[in-house]
Order: C-alpha cells, then sequence, then structure tokens
C-alpha cells in the first residue's frame, strides 16, 4: 500500500475494485515479503546520521548460513484481480549461487496474494488476501493444497507473519487499520481469528482519513508484537497472550507528524531496529528495549535518492547485521547502509538501480548471498549477488518475469 497523499497513483481505490515443490521439506523461516516514475540513477554519500540515544549495543548477531546447493523454493505474490495479474502464488526455484531462477507453476484458488509468509516449520505458506473483504489463506507447500482461508477482519490486509511459537498468524488491515490474530492448527491450516485491535488512536497524520495498519512482527526476543500504522504514524508495542491469541498495547512510538511510517526491520542483535517512512522519504534509526517493549525512535535520514519523488517500501539487513537495504519506489533503486555502532547507526553508502520499476519488496536468501527485488510495475523480479564483505550488490542476470510481481519468498 502507499499513502493517500502523494500515494501511489490509484493504488488501493483501484484494488477496492479488483482478488516443486513436492514433499521436500524447506528450512524454518518467517521471511516475508511486504506503490512515482524514477530516474534510477546512481548517487553515493559517506555522510554518517546521527545515531539514536539508546542502551550500548549487543554484539552483532552469528554470520550467514553456509550457502546451500541445488535449487531453492521461492514464492511469489500478485494481484490477481489487476491488469495482467497472476492467477495465485507463484511457484519457482533459485540457485543459492547464481541467484538464477526457474518457474514452477502458480499455486491457483489464492486471490490477491500480495504478501507471503512461511509457517517456523517449513511446511505451510501464508498468504493474505488484499481485497476489500479481506482474508487470509494457507496452502500446505508438500501438495500446493489450500487449506483455508479466514477473513481478516478489515479491508485490504498487506502484511502476515507468524508468531515464532508457530501457534499463531498475525496480519495487518491497511484499509480499515487494524491487526488480527488467527491460531495455526497442527496441520498449519487457520481457525477463526481470535482478536481484532482497531487503531482508533491518534488521530490521522496529514493528509490521511484514518488508520492504515502497514505490518505487523514479532520482535526477535520473541516478547512482543509490533504494529506499524502508516495513517496515524505510530508503531504500536503489544503483548500477545499465547493461550487465548489476544493481543494488549503496551506502548506507542510516533514519528513526526507526514511522516507515513510503513515497514520495520529488526537488526539481528534484537536492540536496534530500522523503520522505513513513506510519505516523507525517511529512514529512522530506533532503539528498542525488550523488557519494556518500549521503541525509541531517532531522527530521520536520508535515503539517498535525492530531490524526486520518492516511497520507500522495505528496509532487509544482512544475517551478519553489517548491511541494510532499502527498495526504493519511484528512484527505482536499493540503497545501500553499512551498520555501525553494533546496530545503532546506519551510514548511507550508495545506490544502484533496482533493474526495473516500483520494487515493492525486498527479500534476503536464508544465507544472506542474494537480495531478490519484487517489481510491481515491470511485472519481474531482479537477483542481486550480495558481497560478504563490503555488502556491494551485483545483479544476477536478467530479471525473472512473473505478473505484478509484489512479493519474492525465497526459501
Amino acid at each position: 500500500m502507499t499513502s493517500e497523499a502523494g500515494r501511489e497513483p490509484g493504488a488501493w481505490s483501484r484494488r477496492r475494485v479488483l482478488g516443486m515443490l513436492a514433499a521436500t521439506a524447506v528450512p524454518a523461516s518467517l521471511a516475508g515479503c511486504s506503490g512515482s516514475e524514477g530516474t534510477g540513477a546512481s548517487s553515493s554519500s559517506s555522510s554518517s546520521a546521527p545515531a539514536v540515544s539508546a542502551p550500548a549495543a549487543e554484539a552483532v548477531s552469528p554470520s550467514a548460513s553456509p550457502t546451500p546447493t541445488g535449487p531453492r523454493p521461492l514464492f511469489l505474490g500478485t494481484y490477481t484481480s489487476a491488469e495482467g495479474g497472476g492467477t495465485g502464488v507463484g511457484v519457482a526455484v533459485y540457485d543459492a549461487r547464481s541467484g538464477r531462477i526457474t518457474g514452477r507453476g502458480t499455486i491457483d484458488g489464492v486471490g490477491d496474494p500480495s504478501y507471503l509468509a512461511v509457517h517456523p516449520d517449513g511446511r505451510t505458506l501464508y498468504a493474505v488476501n488484499e481485497r476489500p473483504e479481506g482474508g487470509v489463506t494457507a496452502v500446505r507447500i508438500s501438495d500446493r493444497k489450500v487449506l483455508s482461508t479466514r477473513s481478516s477482519g478489515g479491508e485490504a490486509p498487506c502484511h502476515l507473519s507468524v508468531h515464532p511459537g508457530g501457534r499463531w498468524l498475525l496480519s495487518a488491515n491497511y484499509g480499515t487499520g487494524s491487526v488480527a490474530v488467527h491460531p495455526v492448527e497442527p496441520s498449519g491450516a487457520l481457525g477463526e481469528r481470535t482478536d481484532l485491535v482497531v487503531h482508533s488512536g491518534p488521530a490521522p497524520g496529514p493528509g490521511q482519513r484514518g488508520p492504515h495498519a502497514h505490518q505487523i512482527v514479532t520482535s526477535p526476543d520473541g516478547g512482543h508484537v509490533l504494529a506499524v500504522d502508516l495513517g496515524t504514524d505510530t508503531v504500536y508495542t503489544y503483548r500477545l497472550d499465547e493461550r487465548r491469541g489476544t493481543l494488549s498495547e503496551v506502548s506507542r512510538a510516533r514519528t513526526r507528524p507526514g511522516a507515513g511510517p510503513r515497514h520495520l526491520t529488526f537488526h539481528p542483535g534484537g536492540r536496534y531496529a530500522y523503520l522505513a517512512n513513506e510519505v516523507d522519504d525517511t529512514v529512522v534509526v530506533c532503539a528498542y528495549d525488550p523488557d519494556s517493549g518500549r521503541l525509541t525512535l531517532g531522527g530521520p535520514q536520508s535515503t539517498g535518492t535525492g530531490s524526486g519523488t520518492n516511497y520507500p517500501a522495505q528496509l532487509v539487513v544482512t544475517p551478519n547485521g553489517a548491511y541494510a537495504y532499502l527498495a526504493n519506489r519511484g528512484h527505482d533503486s536499493l540503497t545501500r547502509y553499512a551498520v555501525e555502532a553494533g546496530g545503532a547507526r546506519l551510514r548511507l553508502v550508495d545506490t544502484v538501480p533496482v533493474g526495473g520499476e516500483f520494487p515493492r519488496q525486498i527479500a534476503l536468501s536464508p544465507d544472506g548471498g542474494l537480495l531478490f527485488a519484487a517489481l510491481q510495475r515491470s511485472s519481474a523480479v531482479s537477483v542481486f549477488r550480495v558481497d560478504p564483505d563490503s555488502g556491494a550488490l551485483r545483479r544476477a542476470g536478467e530479471p525473472f518475469a512473473s505478473p505484478v510481481a509484489v512479493c519474492a519468498l525465497p526459501l
């Protein structure tokens, strides 16, 4: 989703009228996916943004896993109701060394699966159904069987994630500004919703007509659930009752008015997170307190995209915590940041063209060696090799064609 002020032309209103793998198990993962014409030109900067005032940083997490061999699973999200869109969840494999993608068909019967996540046991895929009457769908990976679809309790859900314990699915309804909880059954199927929390306050930010929940994610320590709301310029922290499947708010972190926060990504160390602000084209370093769940926001930093129109989409961080990357819609680029001070500081390094238009979502392979970018307006997925030492990105061949690609989930 994009903002109502300066949003992608007709994005959500248009969607309102819209909808190999055999039995091989895939590794546990919670990776997911998370719309301005731009030049896509490169730029660079060595300026360092001020660090957020926060507790001393913890050590960087362990290095990335060794690069696997053989084909790896890749799932692709789309808008089935959009012109030129797909017919369900795209299924593909990728070579972990070369980055080459090979199509393996489609999981039909899943409407508008714009964001994807996988269960920690690797057996079940989950997708939002980003429609006016929103839903969430569970698919068994081994035989591509749709197990269940449940109402998300709101309009246009655009993000979901599985709680680390594997018993609860969390989803965010952009259209109605609410977050939902569904139980996950032993089979991976979804039960009836156990909670729905509507963001009724604070008042919407400048240019917004209401709350717009854009993401819901569990903190690395597993103690809190955080929901990012673009409409209210707020990140809400909740505790999840793991017995009843209900959310209790414990704190709020406000961005500056009109920032339009979209996506929060934690550093592997667990004490810092990085927030992409869609409307004002900035990123923010946040300090996270695992005990209270409180998020403390630092000052806005540049995306390195210059003065043109740009909507930041999503940040990802390498498994070793050394580099972060930002997807820029409008500038059509990827910004590289060096992560410093144990996660407390981002230093802008450069931007590189993403190889297409409107990178709505990006994801790293589990070993951190490849970066995938879903190019919504190019109906393609770009792949980059990630240099393990410098973090530099290098294109891995030509983009892979995929209808209205809005999410890439490599396993």
